[in-house]
């Protein structure tokens, strides 16, 4: 899902691993919210029913004390917003959807070669800051009322670094800073699935959030239907392989457009602080299905390539016999929840309500890939026309 910033507290987090492979992470919280953390990992032997020997991750938070008022200060604008993980699928749309609803924007961008100019464009202001350097962040929160954070760890960072440590401390500077609300984004179902790492960090993440005493609302997320172009449609176009699993997985993916449209809306009401939101789109649809519907709108057959669950468990613990490939081996246990017999759905009737929403007006996933391929299709008819009108013949 995203841009992220790569996160390490004042102190590091440790983990320790034992025989039963039952994790704990204890987090104490010095009175200084922003200079001084305190990570006291504390190892314990417990048995998962059902899970086995499988590496479970738990975690007991303290919240960062509330932040002095020492002056009056000057009033914030409820318009100001500081975005985290711009520049990702979800951050992007929404950069653009508050921007159109005439919020000041600021955009958290980690210093890289590739600046993102793409948000000044669009009109928003891009901060350069590093959340494993926390003295950067206070700087980025002066005059911002919300913090919308969108941010997870790219492929080839650690996950308790980027998802962990780095919450934690935003999530302290935000208080210390008198950030007035919070929304961080989460993973359906990730309170019931403590044996893989970003699930369980998520859920920590949300009580961290909901100790820290901050006005937040925590939105659960199911899947992007901006994610399956990259996975399904552009290999199949391409004729090349496309990969699934032999799992009957259902997942309601999302517009993120609509995400969010729905998070501004819940944003601006005040009887939602605090509730749990959870965001899932019209229908839940297997990886086969979302494969023969994209055969059908691009007009042609897919390579499929089946990599059967088994394999994926055999990989994963393969990769948890070496310390260098342990982060490999908490990616494929997250790809393991989403290749077993589970629904990531759930009903929105109640959510629509609460935010003065129609089912009608949330987009369908039949709809979103038929416009994508209706307008790729054209565009390749086009090139293919301009293409034979500069064709030399001798």
């Amino acid at each position: 899902m995203a841009s992220t910033i790569h996160a390490h507290l004042s102190t590091p987090l440790k983990l320790n691993l034992h025989s039963q492979a039952s994790l704990s992470w204890r987090r104490t919280l010095s009175p200084d919210a922003i200079a001084s953390t305190s990570s006291r990992p504390h190892s314990s032997t417990s048995n998962s029913k059902g899970r086995g020997n499988a590496a479970v991750l738990t975690c007991k938070a303290q919240a960062a004390p509330a932040a002095v008022n020492l002056a009056p200060g000057t009033p914030v604008r409820p318009t100001s917003i500081l975005v985290v993980g711009a520049t990702g699928t979800l951050g992007r749309q929404i950069v653009r959807r508050a921007l159109d609803e005439g919020y000041d924007v600021r955009c958290l961008v980690r210093p890289r070669p590739a600046p993102a100019d793409f948000l000044r464009d669009w009109g928003a202001t891009v901060v350069n800051a590093d959340l494993s350097k926390p003295e950067t962040i206070p700087a980025t929160l002066v005059g911002v009322h919300t913090v919308i954070d969108c941010a997870t760890g790219r492929p080839e960072e650690p996950i308790k670094t980027v998802d962990w440590e780095g919450k934690v401390a935003l999530i302290q500077c935000a208080k210390a800073m008198g950030i007035q609300k919070f929304v961080f984004f989460s993973i359906h179902n990730c309170d019931k699935h403590p044996e893989v790492p970003l699930m369980e960090i998520k859920y920590c993440t949300e009580k961290f959030l909901r100790d820290s005493g901050l006005n937040h609302i925590p939105i659960r997320l199911c899947g992007f239907m901006q994610g399956l172009i990259g996975q399904y449609a552009v290999p199949i176009l391409e004729e090349k392989s496309v990969w699934g699993t032999d799992a009957p997985t259902r997942i309601a993916y999302m517009d993120t457009q609509d995400i969010a449209r729905l998070t501004f809306i819940a944003l601006r009401n005040e009887n939602i602080n605090g509730k749990l939101l959870t965001f899932a789109g019209p229908r839940a649809w297997t990886t086969q299905e979302v494969i023969t519907l994209c055969e059908r709108l691009a007009g042609q057959d897919a390579n499929v390539t089946t990599v059967p669950v088994s394999v994926l468990r055999f990989t994963r613990q393969l990769t948890r016999l070496f310390e260098w490939t342990n982060d490999v081996a908490d990616r494929l246990a997250f790809s393991e929840v989403l290749s077993s017999d589970t629904v990531f759905s759930v009903p929105m009737t109640e959510t629509y309500n609460l935010l003065g929403v129609e089912a009608k007006d949330i987009s369908s996933l039949e709809k979103y890939l038929q416009d994508y391929f209706t307008n790729i299709l054209k565009k390749l008819k086009d090139i293919k026309a301009q293409s034979k009108q500069t064709d030399i013949y001798f």
